[in-house]
């Protein structure tokens, strides 16, 4: 007998494994070049597709909308998350110390 995953257990293993990620590296995603921006959407474009079974012939524009998911937005959201952090004395003390 097979066993399959549930759709909240497939949304906590891509939560875990490939969203993490991304939030670990916003910093370093700031700036990225298009290719590398691709490559990273495709990444998150795969797995939307898995988590909502939507076929490759579909949009994944509204996918992602309705998932929350969108790259660049994140990682600005981020970056600027962390800066707000940093310049109100919230952040870590080598954090807020780099923006003085």
């Amino acid at each position: 007998m097979g066993c399959a995953l549930s759709t909240d257990a497939t949304v906590m293993m891509i939560q875990a494994f490939v969203s993490s990620w991304l939030d670990y590296c916003d910093s370093v995603l700031n700036g990225i070049t298009e290719n590398i921006f691709q490559q990273l959407q495709s990444v998150q474009n795969t797995t939307a597709r898995l988590i909502t079974q939507t076929g490759w012939r579909e949009h994944i524009t509204p996918v992602l909308r309705r998932l929350h998911w969108h790259v660049q937005r994140r990682a600005d959201f981020l970056l600027a998350f962390l800066t707000y952090k940093a310049l109100h004395g919230l952040a870590l003390p080598y954090i807020s110390n780099d923006c003085l």
